[in-house]
């Protein structure tokens, strides 16, 4: 999987085997030979092609076919909508008329406050 990917992100920024070489500061031949799977590159290595590419180390390993990394904000998302219960809270929510709707805005607004304090 790494030389394949490795291949077509090198491919898709228009990039020659020497410019990657030149890049990591190795020779044409050892890069090439990442891309024929004759060899692989050391972490420190495979972080800065990572790097450069803007993608994860997992995604250029086969580990994950997501590219690029989630922000702090993504994951926190995604850990509060994995809770089941808040996930039925925001579906009823979905559900209810707009006088209650405004009713939990009013109550979270005092929420808030009285946290300030």
């Amino acid at each position: 999987m790494f030389p394949k990917r490795l291949k077509s992100l090198r491919l898709s920024k228009k990039l020659t085997q020497q410019n990657m070489a030149d890049l990591l500061g190795i020779t044409r031949q050892g890069y090439g030979k990442y891309e024929s799977a004759q060899s692989e590159p050391d972490n420190e290595t495979l972080q800065k092609i990572a790097d450069y590419f803007d993608v994860t180390t997992d995604y250029l390993l086969g580990r994950s076919d997501n590219p690029t990394t989630q922000t702090d904000d993504e994951k926190e998302m995604l850990e509060f909508f994995a809770n089941p219960e808040l996930n039925l809270f925001f579906k009823e929510m979905k559900e209810s008329p707009e006088e209650q709707l405004e009713e939990l805005r009013e109550i979270w607004e005092i929420i808030k406050k009285r946290n300030k304090k």
